[in-house]
Formats: structure tokens, C-alpha cells, sequence
């Protein structure tokens, strides 16, 4: 058996890694790698195996840089099945179609090539089955088996069993216990191999439990202050979550009720596959059912679908919270709040996600006293708080004790999805602490299992 990393090897985008047996080639992720645009350039260039050769893709969650050139694949050749679990597909075809709008003013920007059309997101979606957390299916030689990741809703790892061998791919973990999915599985049935994100592999998360006191003092210095709470959010998960704490703390009355606006088309889109697929919650919690019920209900919450609507909200004096995409500050409608709101001392830019390098939050996260944003320089007066509680990520400590229970079977752990620097602390920390041989492999690197 063979393992290929053609995407996440010291990088925390572009997941894509190729597994091959007695002539079947499987990929594990078929990602966008993302950094200072929303999409680099090389994911214009050619794959780096012929995709008519692969005969089936598992994905292991929905964020576009583990899906994002899917629809690429299949314009290219690809015929074969995805495999993944039915909310992660359900979510994937509207991310999908969102993406390639973003990706056609990029490539008209750089004078390049449409990376994919929208009719090849819906080309390529009757090639795509569901399948659940739990249940095994196989494909040639391998034995394939999702279990729940905890990261975003109908996120996982995969388990393939092969030639002898037990190979586990991570995909992306959680920051346990997430508000809405809850807790991400353990595994501890003697794997042989481990792929492992890292993202951060190199630092810790305050307590999962400080994340609604957090969000309650800011809203609270908002309001003392008069200022706007913007908060750069990723549509999928850590919108839904935001949504979900505020209106606990507008119930509860720990905060004022402020306006609270979601300019998020995509997030609000997204919001009803959250209703369809209530199974993927915390169990026996009515409280998050009933909240999803009204995600887009509470008072004080206002939409804004339309550019009109958007462009409404500087109306509205503040105190006032904006939650918008995208949440590296790498485009979308956040972008236009951060040249109006930026420069006020009474505001405040919460980040709440991972900013890749390069991308326009790492910039404002590392200090930046100016950025440049749609043709002028923006004075950075506005306070900056960054979070990794609110991250759907796990933390170094949270990784390591997820990999912990298999550390009497495994021969090698593959330290991907990260930046070089976190990769590189998280291998050794696996090797001193788990005596466990880990690595961090090369772009394009071959190991033989």
C-alpha cells in the first residue's frame, strides 16, 4: 500500500492525500488551497496524478479546502464515487456552488482560467453518496468506516483497512466539546498508521467553557463603549455557534438586547441543512434543538441577504454586532465593514477562526497598524481580540489525547495540515511524550505502509 500527500504536507489547506492498492487509487480530500486570495495559484495547475485513474474519493468534512477542487477532478475525468457522510455532502454542493463564484472573479483578476463552473458542481453530485457514521462500506481492496470528527456538523475521520494494515485519516478534529455536535469519538481498535492535522499543533486553547463569558464581556464593552462588534466568521459551524450563544445570553438576560445583523447569504443558506439533519446534534438536548428551530428568529437578529440590506446596516447606529464571512478577511462582506468600522477606537474586530499566513486577518491579527482594503490604506484603531476557545479546531492538547489510545499500535503518525512550525512541535511532542515514531512529509511525497 502505498500513501501519496499531494495537499496538506506543511500547509494547513489544500488537503489531498492518495492511497493506492493492488491497482485501486482512493483519494482522502480533494481540497482548495487558500492563504492571501481565497484561492492560491497553483490550484489552477494540473493535478499531479490523472484523475480517470481514481477510482473513488472519501471526504471528510465540507470546508472548501478539503472539497474545494472536486468539481475540478471531474471536469478533468474523474468518474469514480464519493463517499462521505450526508450532511458533509448536503453542505458541499452549496459551498461548492458559493466558491466557484468567488473563484471566477479571481481568475478574471489574475487573467487566468475558470478553475470550474457551476455545472460541474451539479455534474458532479450524483457521483456522491451519503453514508453513515459507523457503517463500513468497501471499495476494492479497502474497508472504509467514518466516525464522528466533532469538527463541523457531519465531519469525520476515516478508518481504511488494507493489506494488514488499519490507516487513520484525521480530516480536521474539534475543539470538544462543540456547543451544537458535541463531542468528537475516540478510537482505539489498534490502528497501524495515523495522518493528523496540526493546525495547532503548537499551541493551547483557553477552556472550551470560558467561550460564552468571553463573547459576554465583549458584548458588554460594546454597548459601555458604543461601538460595533465585528466578528469575521466562517459561514459554516462558527456562525451557526455565534448565533447559538447570543441568543442564550439575550435569554438569560446577560446581556442587552443590541441589533445583531448576519451578512451572510451563504450562512443563512447553510442554517437549514443544520435543520435537516437534527441526528447530528447533542443528544437529548432540547435546548439546542429549539435554538436551531429559530436560529434565524430570535429578536434582535436581522438578515441581510441583499447588497441593499447590507449596505442598510451603516444606518443603524451603534451599539451593533456584524457577523460576516469570510472569516480570514479574505473577501466577502466583511471586508466593507472592516474599512467603515476599523478605524474606530470604539469598535472591536473579534477573531474567532484560524488566519492562514498571508490572508488579511493574520495581517490585523500580527499588529498590522494599516492594511490595504479595496484600493485604500485603513488605520487599524479598532481593539483586535483573538479567541481560540471559539476555534472548531483542537488544540495541541486536544490532538495529543485523541492520539493517545492508539499509541501501543501505531508504527508512524503523519503530521499534516499545519504550518511547518506547528507541524514540526507537534511531531515531537508525539515522540517524546507517546514514544510513537511521527513525521512530517513533503509536497508530493510518497511512503510505502
Amino acid at each position: 500500500m502505498k500513501l501519496t500527500f499531494h495537499g496538506g504536507a506543511k500547509s494547513v489547506t489544500g488537503a489531498n492525500y492518495l492511497l493506492e492498492s493492488e491497482g485501486f487509487r482512493i483519494l482522502i480530500d480533494c481540497g482548495l488551497q487558500q492563504g492571501g486570495n481565497f484561492s492560491e495559484r497553483h490550484n489552477w495547475e494540473s493535478f499531479a496524478y490523472d484523475p480517470k485513474t481514481i477510482n473513488a474519493v472519501l471526504i471528510t468534512h465540507s470546508h472548501i479546502d478539503h472539497i474545494g477542487r472536486l468539481p475540478k477532478l471531474f471536469k478533468e475525468g474523474f468518474r469514480g464515487k464519493i463517499y462521505s457522510t450526508p450532511p458533509t455532502r448536503d453542505l458541499a454542493e452549496i459551498l461548492l456552488v458559493d466558491s466557484e463564484h468567488i473563484l471566477e472573479k479571481e481568475a478574471q483578476k489574475f487573467k487566468l482560467p475558470v478553475i470550474y463552473r457551476e455545472e460541474d458542481v451539479h455534474n458532479l453530485m450524483p457521483h456522491w453518496e451519503g453514508v453513515a457514521y459507523y457503517y463500513p462500506f468497501e471499495i476494492g481492496p479497502f474497508r472504509v468506516t467514518f466516525y464522528n470528527a466533532g469538527h463541523i456538523l457531519g465531519s469525520s475521520f476515516v478508518i481504511i483497512e488494507c493489506e494488514g494494515e488499519k490507516i487513520i485519516f484525521s480530516g480536521d478534529l474539534g475543539n470538544s466539546p462543540a456547543p451544537i455536535i458535541g463531542n468528537k469519538d475516540f478510537y482505539d481498535k489498534n490502528p497501524t498508521y495515523c495522518v493528523i492535522e496540526s493546525t495547532y499543533g503548537d499551541r493551547l486553547h483557553e477552556s472550551t467553557g470560558m467561550r460564552k463569558d468571553i463573547l459576554e464581556d465583549l458584548i458588554e464593552d460594546t454597548v459601555k463603549e458604543g461601538g460595533t462588534l465585528l466578528i469575521p466568521a466562517f459561514a459554516m459551524e462558527r456562525t451557526q455557534e455565534l448565533l447559538y450563544a447570543i441568543d442564550e445570553l439575550f435569554d438569560n438576560l446577560r446581556v442587552p438586547k443590541i441589533p445583531i445583523f448576519l451578512d451572510s447569504p451563504l450562512a443563512i443558506k447553510l442554517v437549514e441543512v443544520y435543520k435537516k439533519y437534527k441526528d447530528y446534534f447533542i443528544k437529548d438536548s432540547s435546548r439546542v434543538m429549539e435554538s436551531v428551530d429559530h436560529f434565524l428568529k430570535f429578536p434582535s437578529l436581522k438578515m441581510t441577504p441583499t447588497t441593499q440590506d447590507s449596505k442598510k446596516i451603516n444606518e443603524v447606529p451603534p451599539p451593533k454586532i456584524i457577523i460576516a464571512g469570510s472569516g480570514m478577511s479574505h473577501g466577502g462582506r466583511i471586508l466593507h465593514h472592516e474599512v467603515r468600522y476599523l478605524p474606530d477606537p470604539n469598535s472591536t474586530l473579534f477573531i474567532v477562526g484560524y488566519q492562514a499566513e498571508g490572508s488579511l486577518g493574520r495581517q490585523i491579527l500580527d499588529g498590522a497598524k494599516f492594511i490595504n482594503l479595496v484600493g485604500e490604506k485603513i488605520p487599524v484603531r479598532a481593539k483586535v481580540k483573538a479567541v481560540g476557545a471559539w476555534s472548531a479546531h483542537a488544540d495541541q492538547k486536544q490532538l495529543m489525547e485523541w492520539l493517545s489510545p492508539m499509541r501501543h499500535s501505531l508504527k508512524k503518525v503523519f503530521v499534516v495540515q499545519g504550518e511547518e512550525s506547528a507541524s514540526l512541535v507537534l511531531r515531537s511532542k508525539i515522540t517524546d511524550d507517546l514514544a510513537v515514531s511521527a513525521y512530517v512529509p513533503r509536497q508530493g511525497e510518497s511512503i510505502n505502509l
